[in-house]
C-alpha cells in the first residue's frame, strides 16, 4: 500500500492522502472543486457569513474531475482507468441534469459503474464530491 499526494491537486480537508494506491487499484478520496493552491471554488458565490448563495454546477463538476485527473495522473494512472464513482450532490433535483451531462463528457466512453446520492452538505461550500477507484496494474 502506498499514500497518494499531488501538488496538482487541492490539499485535503483533513489527515488523509489524496488517494492510495493499493494492488491494482487506486483509491480517491472524495474530491471537490477547490483550485489546487488556493482556497477558490470555482462556480461558488459565497455571502459574508460564508454561506453559498449562488453555485454553479457546471463549473463545480468540471474542477472536480479535473483535480481526479492530477491525482491520477501522479498515480501513474488515468480517467481512462476508473472503474467506480461515487457522486454526491447537494441539490439532486436541480443539478442532476447539468451535472450527468459534464459527467458524460467525461466519463461516456470509459463506462464505469456509478452511483449518485444527495447530500445534506459537504466539509467545504461546495455542491459536489466525487469519489473514484481506478484499475491500474503496476
Amino acid at each position: 500500500m502506498s499514500e497518494i499526494r499531488s501538488q496538482k491537486a487541492p490539499p485535503p480537508v483533513g489527515p488523509y492522502p489524496h488517494a492510495r494506491r493499493v494492488g491494482d487499484f487506486i483509491f480517491v478520496s472524495g474530491m471537490g472543486p477547490r483550485k489546487p493552491g488556493t482556497a477558490k471554488i470555482p462556480g461558488v458565490e459565497l455571502n459574508e457569513k460564508g454561506e453559498v448563495t449562488r453555485h454553479d454546477i457546471v463549473l463545480q463538476t468540471k474542477s472536480t474531475i479535473e483535480n481526479i485527473r492530477a491525482v491520477l495522473e501522479e498515480a501513474g494512472s488515468s480517467l481512462e482507468q476508473v472503474v467506480d464513482v461515487s457522486v454526491f450532490l447537494t441539490h439532486m433535483k436541480a443539478d442532476f441534469a447539468l451535472f450527468n451531462e459534464v459527467y458524460g463528457e467525461y466519463f461516456a466512453k470509459i463506462g464505469p459503474t456509478r452511483t449518485t446520492v444527495e447530500v445534506k452538505s459537504l466539509p467545504t461550500p461546495i455542491n459536489v464530491e466525487l469519489k473514484v477507484i481506478a484499475f491500474s496494474p503496476t
